[in-house]
């Protein structure tokens, strides 16, 4: 089974989250915060949208950072992914 998202919608897979701090320090589970870097998996058509013309600045495999409680977070085959506009993305990771 395969996610293929509408309009300026955005499949994408979190990174993992740090289990440690720059100092070294080991976090515990509650303590980690949400990763907000993930990577692209799947990419929207673009189109008209709320009668603006959207096009789609991002593409499959880019490793970008996005809005923190933005996003649906769904379950596919034991994966989880997280759907969200294309607006909620702040950045392309280079």
């Amino acid at each position: 089974m395969k996610l293929v998202p509408l309009f300026d919608k955005v499949v994408l897979k979190q990174l993992v989250a740090e289990e440690t701090t720059a100092s070294g320090i080991v976090l515990p589970g509650a303590a980690k915060e949400k990763p907000q870097q993930a990577e692209v998996i799947a990419v929207g058509p673009g189109g008209v949208v709320d009668g603006k013309e959207v096009t789609m600045q991002v593409k499959a495999g880019d490793k970008v950072i996005y809005s923190k409680y933005s996003g649906t977070e769904v379950e596919l085959e034991k994966e989880k992914y997280v759907i969200v506009k294309q607006s909620d993305i702040l950045a392309v990771v280079e």
